[in-house]
């Protein structure tokens, strides 16, 4: 009977280290009322100056930023450039976090003749340019199979309705800081319309053309679509915002260098505001 009595102890000793080694090392999920994701440094560096109690939690390497911003929960992170890198640390920040609204701010290049660097696209729609069949006639762009219900996905990705609301309601009180231009100062202007992603940084006039011809949209990108599509297969809200950097055409890479880091910190600006609203 003793001996019984020694096992079941032993037992008992065994299996708390077990769940206390299995809890440490998966960590316990942080739900947070709003994730803010950028692609790299810059796009969310203003908005981090303005986050109160920063502090960082790793996920399988990645660096999440946990803080308070508006006297909200937020979450940031840096997905790093291109749609894999996107959907994977996507995917770790609702499996941890649990956003209730997801927010991804950053620069893209410009598809809309009507555009300059400095212009603001906030995304309707996002759409991965680079998915579907390729034929002699061009791309027809087609949607993957969501793997957690065989259903295929849509070829376009709706922004949320309640974001896209609170986004109409922030643009209008934002202070931007002005762009420096050969013409003097100017501010952005503010659209709402389609945002195409793929894994290529546009500079050639002809392909922009092939874009804007194929999806009407605004602005090109290498994340929002594939970040979308996690967050649609998951059920999480999502809303795009661009800030445009260049005009996707031959001097793209210069106007990139100019104006990213400007229209950064404005598309960052509108999510401050946005964030006030929800």
């Amino acid at each position: 009977m003793q001996q019984r009595h020694v096992f079941r102890n032993g037992l008992y000793v065994l299996l708390l280290i077990i769940f206390t080694f299995y809890f440490l090392g998966r960590g316990t999920k942080e739900g947070v009322d709003i994730a803010i994701l950028g692609a790299f440094p810059e796009e969310t560096a203003w908005i981090k100056s303005q986050t109160e109690n920063l502090h960082s939690v790793e996920k399988m390497g990645i660096k999440f930023l946990l803080g308070k911003l508006e006297g909200k929960h937020i979450a940031i992170v840096e997905t790093s450039i291109g749609k894999v890198n996107a959907a994977m640390t996507t995917t770790l920040l609702l499996e941890h976090f649990l956003p209730q609204y997801v927010i991804f701010t950053g620069v893209a290049g410009g598809l809309n003749p009507d555009l300059l660097p400095g212009d603001i696209v906030i995304g309707e729609r996002t759409v991965q340019h680079d998915l579907g069949d390729f034929t002699p006639q061009g791309i027809i762009p087609k949607g993957m199979r969501n793997p957690l219900t065989s259903i295929r996905n849509p070829v376009y990705f709706a922004a949320d309705s309640l974001l896209l609301t609170a986004a109409q309601a922030a643009a209008a009180k934002v202070d931007f800081e002005p762009i420096e231009t050969s013409a003097g100062k100017r501010y952005p202007a503010i659209i709402y319309g389609t945002i195409t992603t793929g894994d290529a940084f546009i500079a050639f006039i002809d392909k922009k053309q092939e874009l804007r011809d194929l999806h009407h949209a605004e602005a090109v990108e290498m994340e929002g679509a594939a970040v979308a599509q996690i967050c649609y297969q998951h059920g999480y809200p999502l809303l795009v915002i661009r800030c445009l950097s260049d005009n996707s055409d031959e001097n793209a890479e210069v106007d990139f260098e100019k104006f990213y880091e400007v229209a950064a910190r404005n598309a960052n600006r509108l999510v401050l505001e946005i964030v006030k609203g929800l």
